[in-house]
This record gives C-alpha cells, sequence and structure tokens, in this order.
C-alpha cells in the first residue's frame, strides 16, 4: 500500500537528544497537529485542530525543555490526534473519533480497514517504533530508564472546571508516580492531583502498557492545565519549576527494587 505521505508532509516524529546521558525517556503522544496532505485538513476549520481536540496545548514546549535541562531524550509525534491517537489502540474506541468535544470530523467518516490502516502505518507505528528504538538504546548502554509522557488537558470540561494545575496518572506501578506526586506537592500554590483530572487505569491507553509495562520501566504521565503553558515563555517556566521534582523522582523510582 502506498504511504499516505507525501514529499511535502513532514515527518511522523521528532527525536530531540537522543544521546541525552539521564536515564529518563520523555515522550510526548499529542505533541503536534499537522494533517497529512492527503487528508485535506480532515474536512475541518485550521482553527478547530488548534484547539485541545487536535492537539495537547503547550505539552511539546514543557517537553523540550525537560529534555534540555534533564540532558533526557525525547520522541514527540508530529501528526495530530485526530489523524490518528498515538495513545490509543489502533482501531479501538478514540483511536481516530468521528466527533470530538462537539466537532464533527468529516474526514475521519465512515472510514475502512485499508484507511485506518494506512493512518498507522504513516504516523502511528513510525512514533512508536522510534520509542522502541530509544529503549534499545538505553539497553545496549546497561540503563533502564524510567518512562515519562508530557500531556496537557483544559481547564474545564462539560462545564465542570478542574481546579488542579499538575496531574499524575498512573496504574499500579507505584516506583516514579509517588515519589513524583511527593515532588510535586512541595511546590508553592500547586494542586496536584493523584490520577486527576482522569485516570490512567482506562483501558484505552496504549503507550504505558506497549512500552513501560513490556519492559518493566518505572512510568506515568504528567498532566499540565493548559491555560498555564499556552505561551512557550509559560511552558518554559514551568519546565524550569518541574525539572527538580522529575530529577528526585527519577532517581527515587530508579533506586525502588521492585520489578
Amino acid at each position: 500500500m502506498p504511504s499516505l505521505l507525501s514529499a511535502g508532509d513532514p515527518p511522523p516524529f521528532a527525536t530531540i537528544n537522543p544521546a541525552g546521558s539521564f536515564p529518563l525517556l520523555l515522550l510526548c503522544d499529542h505533541a503536534g497537529k499537522a494533517v497529512p496532505r492527503a487528508l485535506d485538513g480532515l474536512g475541518i476549520a485550521a482553527q478547530e485542530l488548534a484547539r485541545h481536540i487536535g492537539w495537547d496545548i503547550g505539552a511539546l514546549d514543557v517537553a523540550t525543555e525537560l529534555a534540555r535541562l534533564l540532558d533526557a531524550p525525547l520522541v514527540a509525534s508530529t501528526y495530530s490526534r485526530l489523524v490518528i491517537d498515538c495513545n490509543r489502540w489502533p482501531g479501538g474506541e478514540g483511536s481516530i473519533p468521528e466527533i470530538s468535544d462537539g466537532t464533527k470530523v468529516p474526514g475521519n467518516a465512515g472510514l475502512t480497514e485499508a484507511g485506518i490502516r494506512a493512518r498507522a502505518d504513516a504516523c502511528f507505528w513510525p512514533y512508536h517504533n522510534e520509542v522502541e528504538r530509544l529503549i534499545a538504546d538505553f539497553a545496549a548502554r546497561g540503563v533502564k530508564p524510567a518512562l515519562l509522557v508530557v500531556h496537557s488537558f483544559t481547564p474545564a470540561m462539560g462545564g465542570v472546571q478542574r481546579p488542579w494545575q499538575l496531574g499524575v496518572l498512573w496504574r499500579s506501578d507505584e516506583r516514579l508516580p509517588l515519589p513524583l506526586l511527593a515532588e510535586l506537592r512541595k511546590l508553592d500554590g500547586v494542586l496536584t492531583g493523584d490520577n486527576e483530572p482522569y485516570s490512567a487505569r482506562a483501558s484505552y491507553e496504549y503507550t504505558l502498557t506497549a512500552h513501560a509495562d513490556s519492559h518493566g520501566l518505572p512510568h506515568c504521565s504528567l498532566e499540565i492545565r493548559q491555560d498555564l503553558i499556552r505561551t512557550r515563555e509559560n511552558a518554559t517556566a514551568w519546565a524550569r519549576r518541574l525539572a527538580p521534582a522529575v530529577t528526585a523522582a527519577v532517581a527515587a523510582a530508579l533506586a525502588d527494587s521492585r520489578p
């Protein structure tokens, strides 16, 4: 099957600081809002793609600055979560939504299995294959890293305000999330949610299952409220606040001998 991507389309992922020495792999599943030219903008306006339905606003800027400050590698997706969501099982619920937060996505309506597979082959699997490659690079150096996925969330959803500035999402592995929660709760004036504003225990989460669980890596997701990181300046400032907490939490997680 010919690739969905053409010569004028960006690559499906960006790898930043791949040789970073800090034992942490940063990921950003919803970093970009690009759409392959062949999909004609999915039939929605550019301002819709720029909303939270199209990407995680500010997350890439935070993750990029964390990668620089910590000397950690980062893999970031390029294409909009409306093309295919890199944190959902391909073909499963929420993978390619026909409607998202009230916005209909005509380009996602009635996709065939071949159409779904084309998007996965072009945008989903290359990103996740790169994550596996970097985990293998760590292993070749004798390092078993922690894994932190950076996301952002809206200040309100369904008319309900979300008071947290930060959230740590996790399932059963306590090694990274518990020390990270403890460190983040030391920040003055910051309310950090434990599995808020939603829980990572939902079955549709792909990234942590595919890469962290399968390799026994300490892991969690870090959520940051979008209104706090909408500009690059603010995102950079938040990354600088977060970096010491992440550093301490990773050290604690890697010192924990539990599998």
